[in-house]
């Protein structure tokens, strides 16, 4: 690997993974994820946890939150069931972090995270506004966030576009306007003891998110679902300056992989004290490890 680095020892955390498994990129996936790996050459082929594992300690890659999914409501497709994440987590006790999901259209949402935490033992929350189709800031989902905030763990947001459902006639009916970061904005302000990270550099707002992260002393961001060198240099000189206390290092896996990521982020201009931040302090802080 060319340039610095600070991975002779294994502690980055990636705070952005799904499962490689058919529950994630087949069943929860379905038609529109098949979509995304055929506009962007990809495929969907499955693979175990132990190799996943292996993959990334290999790369010098000590932990990765593990992202439950619940788009049924709007998507028809199962979900990733919380309690697989909460099996799977028990499994790789050393290496993942389980973060549960809960669509927000459904009548139980909240009694389900009150379950994911207390239950379960999961250590936060995953939303795709776009696959689940709702407005984080609308009324009607005040209750679950409340309800978040009062059991005291982390929640993950989608931000920008979605690549799901890419090119297909309507884009699957999903909506990227729920993408917006200005939409958690509201989120963060009505509960400001709920920490928010959003997920991805947020195309096509990446400014929104960078003003939000600024202001908003309870969100956070990863550079998930971009490979280093595609991300928008705003963003770059942020993690760099004003925000280098709340950017985290995140991968998409396995859409994209953490060795080929890490080796362009080692291309970057960031000092070791930076790559730190980036690649595990920041997370560290963020999940309380």
């Amino acid at each position: 690997m060319d340039g610095p680095t600070v991975l002779d020892e294994p502690r980055a955390i990636d705070t952005h993974a799904h499962q490689p498994t058919s529950e994630f990129l087949h069943d929860a996936g379905g038609q529109m994820m098949r979509d995304a790996a055929d506009r962007f050459g990809a495929d969907l082929e499955t693979d175990t946890y132990e190799n996943m594992r292996a993959e990334y300690r290999e790369a010098g890659v000590d932990r990765a939150i593990l992202l439950g999914w619940d788009a049924e409501t709007n998507t028809g497709n199962p979900p990733v069931p919380n309690d697989y994440v909460a099996d799977v987590r028990d499994e790789f006790s050393d290496f993942f972090v389980g973060f549960g999901s809960v669509d927000p259209l459904k009548d139980d949402c909240v009694e389900e995270a009150i379950r994911c935490v207390e239950d379960l033992d999961l250590s936060g929350f995953k939303f795709q506004q776009i696959a689940q189709g709702f407005d984080p800031s609308a009324p009607e989902h005040d209750d679950l966030w409340s309800t978040i905030e009062d059991l005291g763990v982390p929640v993950v947001f989608h931000g920008g576009n979605s690549t799901l459902g890419a090119c297909s006639p309507g884009g699957r009916g999903l909506k990227i306007k729920y993408g917006n970061p200005m939409l958690i904005d509201d989120v963060a302000a009505d509960h400001p003891d709920l920490q928010i990270l959003i997920a991805h550099p947020a195309y096509p707002w990446e400014k929104e998110q960078l003003a939000i992260c600024q202001q908003k002393g309870n969100v956070y961001m990863d550079l998930s679902g971009w490979m280093p060198r595609y991300i928008d240099d705003q963003v770059l000189h942020y993690a760099k300056t004003l925000l280098s206390d709340k950017v985290m290092f995140g991968t998409d896996y396995p859409m994209l992989e953490p060795k080929p990521w890490l080796e362009q982020f080692a291309e970057l201009d960031f000092d070791e004290d930076l790559q730190r931040k980036l690649l595990w302090k920041n997370a560290e802080s963020f999940l309380g490890l």
